[in-house]
């Protein structure tokens, strides 16, 4: 395991106002203590909506809680309306953002080559890249997962420089099919899938290196089976959609990882 402390990140898509978030950051500190009491094990946070980011930010200062967007632009600034540059998030003081989720990738054509250059602006500028990769529901059935998730990493890398790649970044593996479908991989699929990206990160990383990165499961985590696949050796923690939106189910699954 060496180094590497477990991870939560809740992803709470296009969900909650400005009001429901000192209540909802109120109630999970309550239930999980001061950092104190976690952060030797434990880092989480949320990527939320860019209307949340002040509020998020604000309602969580001094406590550990890391925040997040939910996308990014790869160009510094320009004219690509709607969109928000790492040093726009930089400036708000985010944490990092998640790129290529399969919303995104799905939705908004999002290709592999947009996520290696939205992973190199946001390492560039100090911020943590949380890259998702994962197979569809025909992928997997054709027993096209590790080539599609090799794919999917080693085209983004092709778009991240030599200083980039120097910084911290995070993988979450989501099995498309799994995510608010009610599937999940078993914790073995997971496991299986996640030492494989270790391995491939190894080539381009080094063994040591890829030693230390975290590895995040992103298919439908919530408080019932969470220990479970926590306990896999090469699962770190895990990206987390509709049990993130309760406070009280977001701290059983802190309180499983601990």
């Amino acid at each position: 395991m060496g180094s590497r402390k477990k991870l939560l990140l809740g992803n709470w898509k296009m969900h909650k106002l400005r009001k429901d978030v000192p209540a909802f950051m109120e109630s999970l500190l309550a239930n999980i203590g001061d950092k104190n009491s976690w952060s030797q094990k434990l880092n989480f946070g949320f990527g939320v909506p860019a209307t949340l980011f002040d509020v998020a930010l604000s309602t969580t200062k001094n406590t550990g809680v890391k925040i997040l967007a939910q996308n990014c632009h790869f160009e510094e600034q320009g004219a690509f309306t709607g969109e928000l540059s790492c040093a726009m998030l930089q400036e708000c003081g985010l944490h990092g953002s998640i790129i290529g989720h399969s919303e995104r990738r799905q939705y908004y054509a999002e290709t592999n080559t947009y996520v290696g250059k939205k992973w190199n602006s946001l390492a560039l500028k100090g911020l943590l890249p949380v890259i998702c990769v994962g197979e569809s529901k025909i992928e997997r059935e054709q027993n096209k997962t590790f080539d599609v998730v090799r794919q999917q990493i080693d085209d983004a890398l092709l778009q991240v420089s030599e200083d980039a790649r120097k910084c911290e970044f995070v993988i979450a593996y989501e099995p498309v099919w799994a995510i608010g479908t009610g599937l999940t991989a078993t914790p073995e699929m997971a496991q299986d899938v996640h030492k494989f990206i270790r391995n491939e990160l190894s080539k381009h990383f080094g063994a040591t290196r890829s030693g230390t990165i975290s590895i995040l499961y992103g298919g439908s985590m919530n408080a019932a089976n969470a220990k479970e696949l926590l306990a896999m050796p090469d699962i770190d923690g895990g990206l987390i959609g509709g049990a993130s939106l309760k406070p009280d189910e977001f701290a059983k699954i802190i309180k499983a990882a601990l």
